[in-house]
């Protein structure tokens, strides 16, 4: 595939297709329903108003009996929202952002040396507690049911062949960690963090870097918060914008 194939639809989705129809697909993940990005509807033609409001009252009604208290919509890739239906969301206090997403040819990686400081490892089952430990303190930033659920997720991940989980040390400290998802032709990074107290000592570069020694066939995709600053790192490092979409959340 050349760079400019890959769309949003390249992106792992956890969620199960719990419905669909000519407007737009229904994703649910009965172990984690207070995970947003598996729980949500994503059209796929641009809604009106109107269609809108009935995919927003189909997906209330169905949160609703499983105790989930969030609506999530997805729009279709590289189109902006119409004004009729921004101007709905804003008046019923939506949050709306958009991703980002980007492919990198690993040639084009920036040469990294090694860190004498920073040491970035393989999770196996002699150190996935301390990576449960680490996504804890990540994901109790969420509640501590998000993190409850979220620990199952990790177990399930370190379970799956085509999940490499890493965890990275500076100075001896747990300082981040990244799923890397292994298809065929593409390596997808999923959940890059570092500790706040641990950014700015290159932690995320290194976490790629063994990404780039370890996979230097496989295109590396990625999706990024359009409005956030890690997307700006990604660019230094030379990976390619493809496209975004806009997403919307109600809580």
């Amino acid at each position: 595939m050349t760079l400019n194939q890959f769309t949003f639809e390249h992106i792992h989705n956890a969620g199960l297709v719990a419905s669909a129809t000519d407007t737009y697909i229904h994703y649910h993940l009965p172990d984690m329903p207070l995970y947003y990005d598996s729980n949500y509807i994503a059209f796929k033609k641009m809604p009106t108003v109107s269609e809108f409001q009935k995919a927003e009252q189909t997906l209330k009604i169905y949160h609703s009996v499983r105790d989930q208290h969030h609506l999530k919509f997805t729009f279709p890739e590289n189109e902006p929202i119409p004004k009729e239906v921004k101007a709905y969301l804003n008046r019923n206090d939506y949050d709306t952002g958009f991703l980002e997403l980007y492919v990198l040819d690993p040639k084009d990686f920036p040469e990294v040396l090694p860190s004498a400081d920073v040491q970035v490892s393989l999770v196996t089952a002699d150190n996935l507690k301390e990576l449960l430990h680490l996504h804890r303190i990540i994901d109790e930033q969420f509640g501590k049911e998000f993190a409850a659920q979220k620990q199952k997720m990790h177990i399930k991940n370190f379970s799956d062949p085509n999940v490499v989980q890493l965890v990275a040390h500076c100075d001896k400290e747990l300082a981040g960690t990244v799923d890397l998802i292994v298809n065929e032709q593409t390596v997808e990074i999923d959940g890059l963090y570092v500790l706040v107290e641990m950014r700015h000592r290159g932690i995320g570069t290194q976490l790629q870097r063994w990404l780039i020694n370890q996979y230097p066939d496989k295109l590396v995709i990625l999706v990024a918060d359009g409005e956030d600053t890690p997307k700006e790192m990604y660019q230094r490092q030379n990976y390619n914008y493809i496209s975004y979409q806009y997403e919307t959340v109600k809580t």
